[in-house]
């Protein structure tokens, strides 16, 4: 059965593999939205690393994993935060104040709510990790 959300589906399989203590994990679609998420999580140190495995179709991406994972999901429907809005969403998807990432797109690119707030902008709250 094919999944209707990939992002989901990946953030999913992630949380279920960092649970029983596997060393890696494949993410199968790979999307240009998923590589972005990704990257913020290995720069938040919840990933040890991630590459690119193009197999003629969508791609892949093997994810090696840390066991830095409590929990992550997405975050759905896609709420718009400002720049000044994100404690309202820390309080709602985290746990505790400066304890976890939530991951943001916004209109320069994918980040963590820590540096869209630092610049200043806002943008849509799409995932939360910690």
């Amino acid at each position: 059965m094919a999944g209707n959300d990939p992002l989901s589906d990946a953030m999913a399989g992630l949380d279920n593999a960092e649970s029983v203590g596997h060393l890696s994990f494949t993410v199968e679609p790979a999307s240009n939205v998923i590589g972005s998420v990704l990257e913020v999580l290995y720069d938040r140190g919840y990933v040890g690393g991630f590459e690119f495995v193009d197999d003629g179709k969508a791609g892949r991406f093997e994810v090696e994993l840390k066991g830095a994972i409590n929990e992550c999901g997405v975050i759905k429907p896609r709420y718009s935060a400002g720049a000044d809005e994100f404690e309202r969403w820390e309080k709602r998807f985290l746990p505790a104040r400066d304890y976890g990432t939530l991951i943001v797109t916004t209109s320069h690119g994918v980040m963590s709510h820590y540096e869209a707030r630092e610049q200043g902008i806002g943008g849509q709250v799409i995932a939360y990790v910690y």
